[in-house]
């Protein structure tokens, strides 16, 4: 009966616009540290209108959770009907599990002053002020349009040195392919180098491993080597109408022959000639600050031609303001154990 549910999610959300793969019934796979629930809604004719993974982590000793619908909802913020609906349904979930909030922070534009208005008319209270990484999902992404083009009229839209390296890295030999499990090897030790290099926290080896299972060969894994050497590693998630370039990696060595446009250019090679509409750079946090530590990717991700989206950021429903409190410090305590 469930995987009937799972399976009459997936079908429907795969028909919507802004389907995104955090909002995929997969990704509810990946998240097996918390519960979840989907939502679908249909018109009076039947057809979906909205969808809606939540995410519910479980606060034991207050009785109570938190739900989370990462990238969520899915359907058109400017279908008041629509979105009614999928907050009718959300109420009862959170009644289920005796919630006390329900975050979301849906792909609409931080200027589309009628999408953030009819959410905060169903309740929700709007986050926008924050930006970079203190967001749950970065604000800021970095996306090429590339519906109805050629891989090679992409490729003529890059800055002219973006070109280059790339044609640079294959006249040296460099090659890239994509991969399963078998490159997880590799991608791990490229992911380790590249946390110690760059100062974060990484992703197990599990967890990589976790998402090439769960997307069911929606995901892979792009490797540049060079004579049997791995130079670079992507995980790429094929999704809807969007290539996303979700974990990227590379060597302190072999730098110069710039295995990083090659990769990138093969992951948007993939989605041109597989008929999406967009390639997803994700993340640019602090791409407006120079000074900035993290403005380097922005400054090689704009060589492609793309443009920054600033998304609207969080959205708040409060259900329970009592246990709010309370809770947040349970689930910092428990973070910190």
């Amino acid at each position: 009966m469930y995987k009937d549910i799972e399976n009459d999610y997936e079908k429907n959300i795969r028909l919507l616009e802004r389907a995104n793969f955090m909002q995929s019934s997969y990704w509810s796979r990946v998240k097996t540290n918390w519960e979840h629930e989907f939502i679908t809604v249909k018109d009076k004719d039947g057809k979906a209108c909205g969808a809606m993974l939540i995410l519910i982590r479980k606060i034991p000793f207050l009785r109570t959770a938190m739900m989370y619908a990462p990238r969520g909802p899915v359907c058109s913020f400017h279908d008041k009907s629509a979105l009614k609906q999928i907050f009718e349904q959300a109420n009862i979930i959170a009644k289920k599990y005796r919630a006390y909030t329900l975050k979301i922070d849906p792909m609409i534009d931080e200027n589309d002053a009628e999408a953030i208005n009819n959410l905060c008319s169903l309740g929700f209270v709007h986050h926008p002020e924050k930006v970079g990484y203190d967001n749950t999902q970065c604000r800021e992404n970095y996306v090429l349009d590339i519906s109805g083009k050629t891989a090679d009229d992409v490729f003529d839209c890059f800055k002219p040195k973006w070109r280059y390296n790339i044609r640079l890295a294959q006249r040296k030999g460099v090659r890239c392919d994509f991969y399963g499990a078998e490159a997880l090897d590799d991608f791990e030790r490229l992911m380790r180098e590249t946390a110690e290099r760059d100062g974060f926290q990484m992703r197990t080896a599990e967890y990589f491993e976790k998402i090439l299972k769960s997307f069911e060969g929606r995901a892979r894994l792009c490797m540049c080597y060079f004579e049997g050497k791995p130079l670079s590693g992507a995980l790429m998630i094929d999704y809807g109408d969007t290539v996303s370039y979700v974990y990227g990696c590379s060597s302190n060595e072999g730098r110069n022959y710039m295995p990083n446009h090659l990769m990138q250019w093969t992951m948007i090679k993939y989605a041109a000639d597989n008929g999406r509409k967009k390639y997803d750079f994700c993340g640019i946090p602090y791409w407006y600050d120079k000074s900035h530590r993290n403005y380097g990717v922005y400054r090689f991700k704009q060589g492609f031609n793309g443009r920054v989206v600033t998304y609207a950021g969080e959205f708040d429903m409060t259900y329970r303001a009592g246990l709010m409190q309370c809770a947040r410090i349970m689930m910092c305590i428990k973070n910190h154990i």
